[in-house]
């Protein structure tokens, strides 16, 4: 494991929160990181490069363009070539940080299944069966198809643990009605990942961190403004990649930019966790390697 070392991605920067505030929230992520005893290295492509750690002039630039992609893992190569700037999705950062030795890696939410009449599911979902690594974030994005999220998860093998909770979080919401494995200690998490890698298994341990309490959103408010953006998206006829940053942004717009305070406290709640993990394992890396 590259030693207390923390991977961040790049969507949130460029496509999940509204200019400047984005480049502080970078930036204010990393700090917390620092505070808390390990170094956090966001990815990106920049002009085509390839990059795990961004400076911060980088992390500006990223977030006050206009002209950044938005890459999973079937994108990078595209980025590359067009030496495009470009953000990375769960997916893609999870690619790219396990290439260079990162075994843990937070997030605000992951991708999923969406509820729609077209097949739409994040390559996210893939990523995690696929790439063996830790991965933190408050749960399946709210606007997603949980119950089909949670089920594709489990049939391509993916450990779920929740934090201190027995019930699926979905981002803004601390706890739906769908249950999941507890886990009480970060402790229990590293074991858990260690004897994954001790056995050989292939897939992502992923822990689901409720958003703090005090930041949480009601199941009734969300659904309004839900409903509303959904109406939007299907007036806007947005499909594919945008269609998750397209309905983040309307639920910031008609709650009055609740969401953008519940989503920036849920990214610095799951950098401390991912923080205090990664510390877990360091201490045990001298008598367990993955």
């Amino acid at each position: 494991m590259s030693e207390k070392v923390l991977a961040l991605e790049s969507t949130v920067i460029a496509h999940g929160l509204p200019k400047p505030l984005n480049v502080q929230i970078a930036q204010l992520l990393e700090e917390i990181a620092k505070e808390k005893g390990c170094e956090a290295k966001t990815v990106a492509i920049i002009a085509g490069n390839v990059k795990v750690g961004l400076t911060k002039e980088e992390i500006v630039q990223l977030g006050l363009r206009d002209d950044v992609m938005k890459v999973g893992v079937a994108e990078i190569p595209i980025a590359v070539v067009k030496k495009a700037w470009a953000a990375t999705t769960v997916s893609a950062t999870m690619r790219i940080a396990s290439m260079h030795g990162i075994e843990i890696f937070a997030t605000g939410g992951i991708g999923g299944v969406h509820d729609t009449k077209e097949w739409d599911v994040s390559q996210d979902l893939i990523e995690l069966a696929r790439t063996r690594m830790i991965v933190v974030c408050a749960g399946p994005k709210s606007v997603l198809n949980l119950r089909a999220t949670v089920e594709m998860l489990e049939t391509l093998q993916v450990t779920i643990l929740g934090y201190k909770t027995d019930k699926l979080p979905a981002f803004f919401v601390r706890q739906t009605d769908i249950p999941v494995q507890r886990v009480d200690s970060v402790s229990e998490i590293a074991e858990i990942y260690l004897t994954k890698c001790r056995l050989n298994l292939s897939g992502s341990v992923l822990v689901l961190n409720p958003i703090p309490l005090d930041h949480e959103i009601s199941d009734r408010e969300f659904a309004e403004w839900e409903k509303v953006a959904k109406e939007e998206l299907k007036r806007a006829r947005i499909e594919g990649k945008m269609v998750t940053p397209f309905l983040l942004s309307k639920l910031a717009e008609v709650s009055n930019g609740k969401t953008v305070r519940s989503n920036i406290e849920l990214l610095k709640n799951n950098v401390s966790l991912a923080c205090e993990i990664v510390s877990e394992l360091s201490q045990r890396e001298s008598r367990s390697k993955c």
